[in-house]
């Protein structure tokens, strides 16, 4: 199996590099530092047809495969990390309804979302029920032709923006796992969000508690079968984790450049320190276990599309946790790099080091990941 981009990815990288430097570049420092959504970052991607990337071609979308979808999440979040998850949301929220969904409920979401007019959030985790799915309390009862959920979820992206919260709970709530269900649920219908999280890190992607009080969700809305619910969001995660290991490359990959610029221009010992031997091979370590990373996220993303041995959920976990780890330490070094320059707001690089943090802890933090990797390496019967 080989992991050459093809002329029209590489075409496609060129043109999202150009495009995030004039048009998402702009705006990242101002959306970081008041914490609101990047709306004109957004719009812009809107113009370009980005949010239709992930979308099925027969529901308005482009129907473009993984890799080309990472490939955008990777140079988006060179630049904007916050804008990067902005795109990436709407796809998580919507992979139950393409996968899982009944063909109404795609031809009714999938357009709006496909042509940016909609946005989507994914709601699984709970204030105690993160890593433990099982354990959520959000109750969905039926009601004749409906279903009346109940409920706070925690940690949810675009919390307040989103049009539609794709909402797990448990519609038998004493068969644990196998009680959870799934549903569609529109902002109108009576959704709240009663916080926004002020975070360390991806400041312009608001995250935040949704709150539904005996929300009324039409029957139909359901997505797949009463009972699915925890095999439709694993399913679901196995397929979004791979693009939030090439966001946490594209973040590795912005420190990295940044870093590589001031080493050139700033002079030290009448050279420039980029001559350093020891901060060369600092570079030579960052732009290493980075390019590893982008080459084990490509492959994870081209399981997504084609996985004939079942390996996805194994390699998804990898690239998740290792291109995450690499951001993490990537972006701490390269503020070494810069020296006191590198703890100011005025680079980007302090910025990229907090984004890069929760690269390790959302869509499963890199502890369940290590789990994941462990059972299928020493087998399932492992404990």
């Amino acid at each position: 199996m080989t992991f050459v981009l093809t002329e029209v990815q590489r075409e496609f990288r060129d043109t999202m590099r150009r495009f995030c430097e004039e048009r998402i570049a702009p705006n990242a420092a101002e959306a970081d530092r008041t914490a609101t959504f990047p709306w004109k970052s957004f719009d812009a991607c809107r113009e370009l047809e980005l949010p239709s990337l992930g979308i099925p071609a027969e529901y308005g979308g482009a129907g473009a495969d993984t890799v080309t979808q990472a490939i955008m999440a990777e140079e988006l979040g060179r630049v904007c990390a916050s804008t990067s998850v902005t795109l990436l949301i709407s796809k998580l929220g919507m992979l139950p309804v393409i996968n899982w969904g009944s063909e109404e409920l795609k031809r009714k979401y999938l357009p709006r979302v496909a042509s940016g007019e909609a946005q989507a959030s994914y709601c699984l985790s709970e204030a105690d029920a993160g890593s433990d799915v099982a354990a959520m309390t959000a109750r969905a009862v039926r009601d004749g032709d409906s279903y009346v959920i109940t409920g706070s979820k925690y940690w949810i992206t675009n919390a307040g923006i989103s049009d539609t919260y794709t909402v797990f709970a448990k519609t038998d709530p004493d068969a644990g796992r196998r009680g959870i269900s799934c549903f569609v649920v529109e902002a109108g219908w009576g959704v709240e969000v009663a916080k926004l999280e002020d975070k360390l890190g991806l400041r312009g992607s608001p995250t935040g508690e949704v709150v539904l009080d005996e929300v009324r969700v039409p029957a139909e809305n359901l997505v797949g079968e009463e009972g699915r619910g925890f095999q439709i969001a694993m399913h679901t995660m196995d397929r979004s984790r791979p693009t939030i290991g090439a966001q946490a490359v594209g973040i590795a990959q912005g420190a990295i450049d940044h870093a590589v610029g001031y080493m050139k221009q700033r002079h030290a010992f009448g050279a420039p320190i980029a001559d350093l031997q020891a901060l060369r091979f600092m570079i030579a370590e960052m732009a290493m276990r980075t390019e590893a990373a982008r080459t084990l996220v490509y492959r994870a993303c081209s399981l997504v599309d084609d996985d004939p041995t079942g390996e996805l959920g194994t390699v998804g976990a990898m690239a998740k946790c290792f291109a995450s780890d690499t951001a993490m330490s990537v972006t701490t070094d390269a503020v070494q790099l810069l020296g006191g320059y590198g703890y100011t707001k005025d680079f980007p690089l302090e910025r990229f080091m907090r984004d890069a943090k929760i690269t390790q802890i959302y869509e499963g933090t890199n502890q369940i990941q290590r789990v994941v990797i462990a059972r299928s390496v020493l087998g399932a019967q492992s404990k």
